[in-house]
């Protein structure tokens, strides 16, 4: 089955749009124990932000601005809950519509939105291959204790797993 045909597939599970540390392949085998098939995909009238103090990035809707990112395949319940804890209080999942690439076909999907319309520490433009370069190995070490921390009763989350992790390292 082709992606863009799974993508339309209502009983194949959940289409997420993602746009920051979830599109790199190691990051989603930390979490979700695979990488799911993807698609590259734009979301039109959003804007990716850099957050001070924070090596992850944050999208809200923009006039005019697009965001490239690519839309997760197929995604689970149990992988959507684990997103959904992943990206915790400082988001809220959205349904929006996304573009393909290469395709003229457009996607209902959800995406991680930051909570905080107006919040100060929002500046720019988040660099996804400059992540790549400077964040992304310590990235998937707090990744790899976010889901030890998941897994017992009384998990942090994962906000404080990241503060915790930052602080110490660096």
């Amino acid at each position: 089955m082709s992606s863009v045909a799974m993508a339309n597939s209502p009983s194949v599970g959940h289409n997420v749009f993602v746009y920051g540390s979830l599109m790199a392949e190691d990051v989603c085998r930390v979490l979700l124990n695979r990488v799911p098939q993807s698609a590259t995909a734009t979301l039109n009238g959003y804007h990716r932000y850099s957050i001070k103090r924070r090596v992850y990035p944050a999208i809200l809707p923009v006039e005019n601005k697009k965001v490239t990112g690519k839309v997760l395949l197929g995604i689970t319940d149990p992988e959507l809950h684990i997103l959904d804890e992943f990206e915790d209080v400082e988001y809220q999942r959205s349904t929006v519509e996304v573009s393909l690439m290469g395709s003229s076909e457009n996607l209902q999907v959800h995406t991680y939105v930051w909570c905080d319309k107006n919040d100060p520490n929002l500046y720019g433009e988040w660099d996804f291959e400059v992540w790549k370069q400077t964040h992304m190995e310590d990235f998937i070490k707090m990744t790899s204790g976010f889901m030890e921390e998941l897994e017992q009763p009384e998990s942090k989350p994962r906000v404080a797993t990241y503060e915790t992790f930052y602080q110490n390292d660096g």
